[in-house]
């Protein structure tokens, strides 16, 4: 009977993805791409001259060359922090002010919209965690009444 036949003998989860340990599940941890080792192996010893040469070819104006070495130097951030006024939020309802707050400084550029996707991503978080805690205190009062 082939492995095909046998689902238990396959190694995957139930969801089809090898299961952790498992004999058929890839590389193992720290394994490198044999075409990986190659290049490294090729490049042993002349990192130092490559990157000379990438300078001074930038410095002759290879803008090619200036944005490897400008990548290398100060990446392009991925993140930073914007400022913009918001209500503060104590309960859910809050919140939609805390929206409405948002969307107008979407629109007044303050923020832009990827920015304000990432804010109300948080905001709807911090919906959920003041929700919780209201209705955690309600069954409290509830089974304290009850009591």
């Amino acid at each position: 009977m082939s492995a095909t036949e046998n689902p238990e003998n396959t190694g995957r989860n139930s969801d089809g993805r090898f299961a952790a340990g498992n004999q058929h599940g890839g590389k193992p941890k720290g394994a490198r791409h044999r075409t990986t080792r190659a290049i490294e192996t090729l490049l042993e010893g002349e990192h130092e001259g490559l990157t000379r040469k990438a300078i001074d070819m930038a410095l002759a104006g290879d803008t090619t060359a200036m944005r490897l070495c400008l990548d290398r130097i100060a990446p392009p951030r991925k993140d930073a922090p914007i400022t913009f006024d918001l209500p503060p939020i104590k309960t859910a309802a809050d919140t939609v002010s805390a929206s409405c707050a948002l969307l107008q400084a979407v629109s007044e550029g303050e923020v832009t919209p990827d920015e304000a996707g990432r804010v109300m991503a948080l905001l709807t978080a911090h919906k959920s965690l003041v929700e919780a805690g209201d209705l955690e205190a309600r069954i409290a009062a509830l089974e304290e009444k009850r009591a």
